[in-house]
């Protein structure tokens, strides 16, 4: 970091293969950390517990034989809160600054709320170091309930805990931000976008030049840039026009389909990005449902219901609050196809999704009948 006051000590993780037990993580992962060097020493977070001697190591070589004043815990997911207990056995004279469910949360992970060394804060609340002042901005739900926030004033950065997040290592590499970070963001945070909606607008209150998060690089510049796809993101609005066809296929006709449609689709000029559900990141396939305007799902009938890949995916949409776009579907059966009725009814409780009139049924491969349907919804989804 440029700010001499403040330096970065976190780690990289290469070893990790899913994030939190399901993201595929090719590149691996970062988990910042920060110490403010001043009258008094902030920490701002520890990492994973599998890091904490090379963390630890890390403040060490900052320090320059002083002791932290503060470990500051933004939040308690173990990729962030994992080292606490290490770190208060390094440093006893130190003290915990978080909110009051964070230490709930301490004396679930370790058996201790470190009562006797501990300072609550809440939102307004304020800590003097120096030359830099932390204020602290509650993050309920951003996206665990005990998260704060910390504003801090002198060099204005926000660290913004796991807000303004990416997947992959520090050392690997700082390409393409935006489709690493909307991976992250739909993925973990996508069902929050209510409390990030809320929380953007106490960043609009505040002179930010630089956001450091818990994941990913520091953010410098274009600023508005990143607050703007934040903004478009927890609103659930589409960041471009385009379909995404995603489909489950045993035998190829369904993916023939599928593949027919992109075609007639790409023939109209329109952006296709198409997915194999039973073979792709369907987490990728997920953050495209939400980056394009429009879906097009297309089944096999499989047990009367749907493929399971298929149900997955609807699953890991609606559970992320998917709304706001228009949806088709293709549905083939060899003698009761029920797809589409299946994939519409899971897709109900959305909000404002507009479903596309033509439906295409297809009884075992694709016909004569069955191509000019699939005409006629690409006609519709053109409109």
């Amino acid at each position: 970091m440029s700010m001499q006051d403040i330096r970065y000590i976190g780690v990289n993780d290469h070893d990790v293969d899913l994030f939190e037990g399901q993201y595929i993580v090719p590149n691996g992962i970062s988990y910042n950390s920060y110490v403010i060097m001043d009258d008094k020493i902030a920490v701002m977070d520890t990492v994973d517990v599998h890091f904490a001697e090379e963390w630890l190591n890390n403040l060490h070589k900052e320090l320059n034989d002083r002791q932290p004043d503060y470990l500051v815990v933004q939040h308690m997911e173990p990729d962030h809160s994992g080292s606490i207990f290490r770190f208060a056995e390094r440093y006893p004279r130190s003290v915990i600054v978080s909110s009051a469910q964070a230490f709930t949360m301490m004396k679930n992970f370790f058996g201790t709320d470190f009562a006797e060394r501990r300072i609550v804060v809440a939102e307004g609340s304020t800590l003097a170091l120096g030359k830099h002042e932390l204020h602290f901005v509650t993050a309920p739900m951003v996206h665990w309930p005990e998260v704060i926030m910390t504003y801090e004033s002198t060099e204005k950065i926000l660290f913004a805990a796991d807000g303004f997040g990416k997947f992959g290592a520090l050392d690997r590499g700082e390409a393409d931000w935006v489709t690493e970070a909307r991976r992250y963001f739909i993925g973990i945070v996508g069902k929050y976008g209510a409390p990030v909606q809320a929380i953007l607008k106490k960043a609009a209150t505040l002179d930010i030049q630089t956001i450091c998060p818990l994941h990913g690089p520091i953010l410098t510049e274009n600023l508005g840039y990143y607050l703007g796809l934040y903004n478009t993101w927890s609103s659930y609005t589409p960041e471009e026009e385009g379909v995404v066809i995603a489909y489950a296929s045993v035998y190829g006709h369904t993916e023939t389909a599928a593949l027919k449609l992109e075609e007639l689709l790409k023939a109209q000029g329109q952006t296709v990005v198409v997915y194999d559900l039973a073979r792709c990141d369907i987490h990728q396939a997920v953050a495209d449902a939400f980056r394009f305007s429009k879906l097009v799902l297309a089944s096999i009938t499989y047990n009367g219901e749907l493929f399971p890949f298929m149900r997955d995916y609807i699953d890991q949409l609606t559970e992320r609050s998917f709304s706001n776009r228009t949806v088709g579907f293709i549905e083939n059966g060899s003698w009761a196809p029920t797809a589409a009725r299946n994939m519409k009814a899971k897709l109900e409780k959305c909000k404002n999704l507009t479903f596309a009139e033509n439906i295409v049924t297809i009884r075992s491969a694709l016909s004569e009948d069955s191509f000019e349907a699939l005409t006629r919804l690409s006609d519709e989804l053109k409109k």
